[in-house]
């Protein structure tokens, strides 16, 4: 119910705007799905002040009360209606369009919406005097209404939703008032009233606790002052300080760490196939090893498409640049920088052995069929396979077997060579070969990038040349060897050089001039079986065709297994030619039977007094490396000596020589007693005095070899071989944890380690 001083104040004027309301309302109803959004935008468009929510309103009726004196009102000065502004008429705007941005007013505007102004100080009466008016007039109103829409409630939704709206525009009619166009022109509103781009200065719609705050600062301030508060302005310029200094270190940080990892970035973006289009590989090549849709990993490969080759051999996966600045410790120099006298300076390294070039004892799981398949190499497990099959099994164990994680490890043990067995097959096959061809090419590029970028330098070998150099099953094809010997011995001799050929064309590159220093030729050769005046010369022609091709890495040959001293005057001249020499006493008869105390004491002085002879160009061929070796002291380990054939240690070891076969056992004290579970046992359940003596042994070996060129350990990783695993046997605590840090340097007694069995 409304006051009656109120119903007098207002008089026809109220009547006017009820009967409007109705009037405009019928209109609305009718009109109901285009004049929704234009109810909304002519309450932005018209500005007319912000809504109270009520809450807001009781606070402003308590405040009133509380702290208002009402005062008799006075007659309002009326104009003529011709002076009075006309109320602005609704703009249509389309249902499914609101303009997000209304012109702001300017002051010129408001004068001429709201009249000529009287003095400041008869204004400030006039409008004091409107305000206290309205205050009196809310609660009469509101309750007036809340009458209204109990009389008139139906069910209809249009006329639910309209009703709010009607309400929230006749409170934004009131509202107006509150900071009204004079206030704003005399400078009197605050910033955030004359910034908010609504008309009159009034802030969003959806601010009502700001618009009673507002009432009441213009209530309690004199002359209506809404300036900030001080402290609002410090702590304004606080937080924009504060502001400023974070937005300079993140800049700061971000421009470094873009320069640092820009190429990074930028080869991680470009390893991702999310960005490339499968058009973009040209229809003759999808589907063939060029075409990144087909590769198991893309990690860290270019997957730009490109069929470019260098030396006839593709340069698929590589980005252009590379950063030779690393160095794989304190202990020696960045890559980029000379490595010096490898005589004076030893490489201490590993291999990646079973990876590219399969090895069963490596991975037996690759080898887990029934013996009566006849599945021993690689070769008979790609034919078992069939090329699809073959293709995919042995991509996804290149891709997984090693990763960037190996070299990152290989790095934390103190090592700072790596070598990398790899075969022909990489480059090229022939006739009915079944061996995947070329996908290992790709990630022997990729391996390389890896150890450059912990600073590891690389030694190349190539562990498997057409025909077989060895017969071995690590040669690809265990049986024959065809490479110089046989119907088809000089066909795969110059087969052999052909992908030299090819290869050297490929690493004479500038990328790689500081990266390869050692360049493998053949892997093992079996000169036993071979002509040792074939393979001499052989290994000369190879030579000379690296160099002519422009790698300037040392070249490295096989001793062939020959006896050290048997090399000496041979193949002299040749500059960066370096013999290596792979050091085991297991696969021979006469060495397994060693104690472990033989073994320590002939690692110390036997191996080193034969690396001495070596290096001695009076006494052997010069320049001496030992690129395999192992801690093994049995050969118990499952498909070591080939697939099915046994071991010596047990005498199972049938190779059908009867020269090299070790049909007794072969353990120190040669009787039943021989068993191979100790040696294949899990490094957890090995004693205190096994492991000392597997760690004294190593170290011997590693003192031996450092008398040469420096040795590399066969191999980083086994499925189930501990004894031939660095990683396994750093993690067992049967290697040095760095291996520049050793506790052994043959200068001390060995033990006899009698409470070990020689037997296991």
């Amino acid at each position: 119910m409304a006051h009656d001083d109120d119903s007098e104040l207002e008089g026809p004027r109220r009547r006017d705007q009820e009967g409007h309301y109705r009037r405009h309302k019928k209109r609305r109803s009718r009109e109901h799905s285009s004049k929704r959004a234009t109810s909304a935008s002519e309450g932005t468009s018209r500005g007319s002040g912000q809504r109270l929510s009520m809450n807001a309103l009781a606070q402003l009726n308590e405040y009133n009360t509380r702290g208002v004196t009402q005062e008799p009102a006075r007659e309002r000065e009326h104009k003529p209606k011709r002076d009075r502004p006309r109320r602005e008429a609704y703009e249509v705007v389309d249902v499914e369009y609101e303009s997000p941005r209304r012109e702001r007013r300017t002051r010129d505007d408001y004068r001429h919406s709201e009249g000529e102004y009287d003095t400041p100080r008869r204004e400030r009466r006039r409008r004091k005097e409107e305000y206290r008016e309205e205050e009196r007039g809310y609660e009469s109103r509101d309750r007036e209404d809340r009458r209204r829409r109990r009389r008139h409630h139906v069910t209809d939704t249009e006329d639910d939703e309209e009703r709010p709206r009607e309400r929230e525009r006749r409170h934004r009619k009131k509202d107006r008032r509150v900071v009204s166009g004079a206030i704003v022109e005399e400078g009197r509103a605050s910033p955030e009233f004359r910034v908010a781009g609504m008309r009159g200065g009034a802030a969003s719609k959806h601010s009502s606790y700001d618009s009673y705050d507002s009432i009441a600062k213009e209530k309690e301030g004199s002359g209506y002052s809404f300036s900030m508060p001080v402290w609002k302005k410090k702590k304004r310029w606080i937080i924009a300080g504060v502001a400023l200094v974070v937005l300079i270190i993140i800049i700061v940080v971000a421009v470094v760490v873009s320069k640092n990892n820009q190429a990074s970035n930028s080869n991680k973006d470009k390893s991702s196939l999310d960005n490339i289009s499968q058009n973009s590989v040209p229809p003759a090549a999808r589907g063939t090893y060029l075409d990144p849709f087909t590769w198991y990993d893309t990690t860290d490969f270019n997957v730009t498409y490109t069929n470019e080759t260098v030396g006839d051999l593709p340069i698929m996966g590589l980005f252009d640049d590379w950063d030779d600045s690393k160095a794989a410790n304190d202990k020696v120099p960045a890559i980029e920088k000379s490595w010096g006298d490898y005589a004076k300076r030893p490489a201490r390294g590993v291999n990646l052995g079973g990876w590219l070039s399969l090895e069963p004892f490596i991975t037996p799981s690759l080898f887990d069929y029934d013996s009566r398949l006849g599945i021993i190499d690689e070769w008979t497990l790609c034919k078992h396979l069939g090329p699809k099959t073959a293709a995919s099994t042995l991509e996804k164990h290149y891709a997984t077997f090693v990763t960037e994680q190996t070299f990152q490890e290989i790095q934390a043990a103190g090592l700072d060579h790596i070598r990398i067995p790899y075969s022909y097959w990489a480059v090229q096959t022939y006739d009915d070969d079944p061996y995947v061809f070329r996908t290992s090419w790709r990630y022997l590029l990729r391996a390389i990038e890896w150890a450059r970028k912990y600073g590891l330098r690389v030694n190349l070998d190539l562990h498997a040349l057409p025909g077989s150099q060895n017969g071995w099953n690590h040669s690809g094809r265990q049986g024959v060897v065809n490479w110089l010997n046989g119907t088809n011995g000089d066909l795969n001799s110059q087969r052999s050089l052909d992908v030299h050929d090819r290869l050297t064309k490929f690493f004479a590159q500038d990328r790689y001039k500081n990266i390869i220093t050692f360049y493998g030729l053949a892997n093992e050769p079996r000169m036993v079986s071979l002509s040792a005046e074939a393979v001499t010369s052989w290994t000369a022609q190879a030579y000379d065709l690296v160099r002519k091709n422009g790698v300037n890495a040392n070249v490295v040959f096989g001793d062939g297994f020959m006896g050290l001293a048997n090399w000496q005057g041979k193949l002299t001249g040749m500059s960066g030619l370096v013999l290596d020499v792979h050091q085991y006493v297991i696969f021979n008869n006469d060495q397994i039977v060693y104690t472990h105390q033989k073994k320590v004491e002939y690692a110390c002085q036997g191996w080193t007094q034969q690396t001495q002879q070596s290096m001695n160009t009076a006494t052997g061929f010069g320049p001496t490396m030992f690129a395999e070796w192992s801690q093994a002291d049995t050969d118990c380990a499952p498909y070591l000596t080939n697939v099915g054939w046994g071991n010596r240690w047990t005498g199972t070891y049938d190779s059908g020589n009867v020269s090299t076969q070790a049909l007794t056992p072969m353990c120190p004290t040669k009787d039943s007693s021989c068993s191979c579970d100790g040696a294949n046992a899990d490094p957890g359940s090995y004693s205190n005095e096994y492991k000392q003596f597997l760690k004294m042994f190593a170290e011997a070996q590693m003192v031996s070899f450092e008398k040469g060129w420096g040795w590399w350990y066969w191999t980083w990783d086994t499925e189930s071989a501990p004894q031939w695993s660095y990683r396994k046997g750093l993690a067992a605590g049967i290697l040095p944890a760095k291996a520049y840090d050793k506790d052994f340097n043959c200068d001390s007694d060995v033990p006899d380690f009698k409470a070990l069995s020689e037997t296991f």
